[in-house]
């Protein structure tokens, strides 16, 4: 196995002029990636791998997203304590909720160990994959130049990015400027995003959830639990996700780059659409 210390070599083929063959290269640093588990009244919720920042903004947001808790008043504690997995470092990131909660929380308890953050890893039924659909009011809506503008926000936000490349970032745009969370999981960063919204009281309908990947059904289902009308990604929908977004009413954006964008569902919130 070669020594992940001796540098890394990038294949160049040629051409215009230059010479092909492997050259070194100074790669940008790796990101972070460890254990991560939300652990809810004791019990360990699920455990996936996630960049180990804003803990507090992760569990809390997972929780929402996961429909294990109702609001953020239903926490009465958090904690992150560090922990270790096969010799490698772990995190633990532990919320107490209010009395008479946990009974629901056994009823729902599952083990899911994900690569990261993978958003449906570990689910044991068809029925947890695809849950019952939660509509999203008609709420906000913006024009279209405003697209490249949120775009931008996510770009802006993103500081881990300007380190490594390798993270995703979830953010949060309501016209005049964004809230960014980031993790190598796409996932975890929407989670992240969720929970910071819910600590700073602010309401996910009165503005968009952007994306820097591209839009699965699970990041729609998330959306929609925080109540976001629209979601745009970077990247292209699956069809499940659009399926799914149709019917929670969540209007779609994806391959918005630069000034360019594909509205896929519920177009009313794009004025001139």
């Amino acid at each position: 196995m070669r020594d992940v210390k001796a540098g890394v070599l990038r294949w160049d083929g040629g051409g215009d002029g230059r010479p092909g063959g492997w050259h070194p290269v100074e790669p940008p640093p790796a990101p972070q990636e460890c254990p991560v588990a939300i652990v809810i009244d004791g019990m360990s919720q699920a455990v996936l791998m996630a960049t180990p920042h804003d803990l507090r903004d992760f569990a809390l947001g997972f929780a929402l997203t996961e429909g294990l808790i109702a609001s953020p008043g239903d926490v009465e504690g958090f904690e992150e304590a560090e922990v270790s997995a096969g010799g490698f470092p772990a995190r633990e990131a532990r919320l107490w909720l209010r009395p008479g909660l946990a009974a629901r929380l056994a009823e729902r308890r599952r083990s899911m160990i994900g690569p990261v953050g993978c958003g449906l890893c570990g689910v044991d039924s068809i029925e947890a994959a695809l849950p019952q659909i939660v509509p999203v009011a008609l709420g906000w809506s913006m024009p279209p130049g405003d697209v490249a503008r949120a775009m931008a926000a996510l770009t802006q936000g993103q500081v881990l990015r300007r380190e490594t490349p390798a993270i995703h970032g979830a953010a949060f745009w309501d016209g005049d400027h964004a809230i960014t969370r980031e993790d190598v999981g796409r996932h975890n960063a929407l989670d992240k995003l969720a929970g910071a919204l819910a600590q700073a009281g602010l309401v996910a309908g009165q503005g968009a959830i952007v994306m820097s990947s591209r839009l699965s059904v699970d990041l729609v289902q998330k959306a929609a639990r925080i109540g976001a009308p629209i979601l745009i990604g970077a990247s292209a929908p699956t069809a499940l996700a659009l399926e799914w977004a149709e019917r929670a009413g969540i209007t779609v954006i994806a391959r918005a780059r630069g000034d360019g964008f594909d509205l896929y569902t519920h177009p009313r919130r794009i004025a001139g659409s």
